[in-house]
């Protein structure tokens, strides 16, 4: 079984969706070309989902994915290595 992703989609939190400890809820997919952006000059990202954000945290594995991101996603075709 192969894995295939897309190049241009990555997760990265809601930054409004915070629990107490200052831990996103959700992570969202986001174009993987605007995060650094948004890292760095503090520019907003749209998720898959429509939410916008800044780009504040990296998700680690496990960490829990926005429902409505993981189903865009899942129904996107695969991605080229390019």
């Amino acid at each position: 079984m192969a894995t295939q992703t897309l190049p241009e989609v990555d997760t990265r939190p809601e930054g409004t969706d915070s629990t107490g400890n200052d831990e996103p809820k959700m992570f969202h997919y986001v174009k993987k070309a605007k995060i650094a952006e948004s890292a760095v000059m503090g520019n907003l990202v749209v998720a898959l989902c429509g939410e916008t954000f800044p780009v504040t945290k990296s998700p680690k594995p496990g960490s829990p994915v926005c429902p409505d991101c993981k189903k865009i996603f899942e129904s996107l075709p695969p991605g080229g290595d390019d």
